[in-house]
């Protein structure tokens, strides 16, 4: 795709309130890491594009991090975003929103009630971080039935437990 092309339906997720609000993703932060848990959701959201079809963006929260800047990677075609200090991820999104450029629609998916009254007025469509799981956890089922491994069963955190998982999340670190 060419710089400027429109892109198709596009997914921009709120990735600390994801973080917050999954069950899985909560309890993997407090067994293991903060940075593991963050791991696991960019990891989910990577299949989870693979399957959909539309372009996935994360924004992570950097706002209150002294002498942040703004920093944007891509991971398995999935665009991840943490903001600068004093920008919150909302007011990033809420650019995002105003100048993504798209054939298609965008989806936000957040629980913040302020932040999903911001996005429909852009002309975003919100999408409850329980709506959004329940969607990437039925790609697993549909994938499972089509014959496909689930992405969460191949991998090593879905099959080591609390104090090995922190082992080897140390040996990362280091």
């Amino acid at each position: 795709m060419k710089r400027g092309e429109p892109v198709p339906d596009v997914l921009i997720v709120d990735g600390y309130n994801f973080l917050y609000s999954w069950p899985e993703l909560v309890k993997l932060k407090e067994e293991s890491s903060f940075a593991h848990a963050r791991d696991k959701l960019i990891a989910e959201l990577i299949n989870y594009q693979a399957y959909w079809g539309g372009q996935v963006i994360i924004v992570f929260d950097a706002h209150k991090v002294a002498g942040a800047v703004e920093k944007k990677e891509k991971i398995g075609g999935v665009e991840i975003i943490y903001s600068r200090e004093g920008e919150t991820a909302d007011a990033v999104i809420e650019k995002l929103v105003r100048n993504l450029n798209t054939r298609g629609q965008v989806y936000v998916a957040t629980s913040d009630a302020a932040e999903q009254c911001m996005i429909l007025g852009g002309g975003a469509l919100r999408l409850p971080v329980a709506e959004l799981k329940a969607y990437i956890e039925n790609a697993h089922r549909e994938m499972a039935r089509e014959g496909q491994k689930a992405p969460h069963k191949n991998s090593l955190d879905g099959r080591l437990q609390g104090e090995t998982l922190k082992v080897l999340e140390n040996w990362r670190r280091q």
